[in-house]
């Protein structure tokens, strides 16, 4: 499977916002939308035209995309899913994504962004209802557990999470324990639950075209 290689500043750059991809830098004076609020490329600092409509449906769906961290087929593959689902397509879309095992680590503090947690649900230090869980696209249900595996818990790694995890508050559809490193999902989240910062209808124009 593909998977994007460049620098994910350039895509916040390119979206014209941050997208928090690479945790606490983008909260500090290093962060490249900071130092350079224009798109990347040569010609970036001229580019000023108005977005079409269409312009606007695709930017949208590659900022969700980014932010997420998944390529075209594993993001398409997600809205037939949603499409097929009872109820709005669009919050059905964001609520799959939300429920990613990759993200809910994410979410609960363990990881300073989403790519991160990737990389660590992949190197399996995460278990899922007791059970070794390296799949970052694994959908999460309501009462499962997510804990950090005992053999990683002493590493110097995650006793610099733990600490960062406790001044984190995970969104109301999840509960944490910094303590046992572990957490639980209560709920799906509901859309106004979700904070990420896109307008799904606009992804549902795209495709229905």
């Amino acid at each position: 499977m593909g998977r994007y290689t460049d620098s994910v500043c350039r895509q916040c750059r390119r979206e014209g916002e941050k997208l928090f991809l690479k945790g606490d830098r983008c909260y500090s004076e290093k962060c490249a939308i900071e130092r350079k609020p224009y798109v990347p490329g040569m010609h970036g600092q001229g580019r000023r035209q108005k977005a079409s409509e269409y312009g606007l449906q695709l930017r949208e769906k590659q900022k969700t995309k980014r932010i997420y961290g998944l390529m075209e087929k594993q993001f398409r593959n997600y809205f037939k899913k949603a499409d097929r689902q009872k109820g709005v397509t669009g919050e059905n879309l964001l609520r799959l994504l939300e429920r990613r095992l990759d993200n809910v680590v994410y979410r609960l503090g363990f990881a300073a962004s989403r790519k991160e947690a990737r990389q660590l649900v992949n190197h399996g230090h995460f278990t899922l209802n007791g059970k070794k869980a390296n799949i970052p696209s694994i959908l999460v249900r309501v009462g499962d557990v997510i804990q950090v595996r005992e053999s990683s818990k002493n590493s110097p790694k995650f006793q610099e999470i733990k600490e960062q995890a406790a001044y984190r508050t995970p969104p109301e559809w999840l509960t944490v324990d910094v303590e046992n490193m572990a957490g639980t999902v209560l709920s799906y989240p509901s859309r106004e639950q979700i904070d990420t910062p896109v307008s799904e209808q606009f992804i549902v124009e795209l495709y229905s075209r």
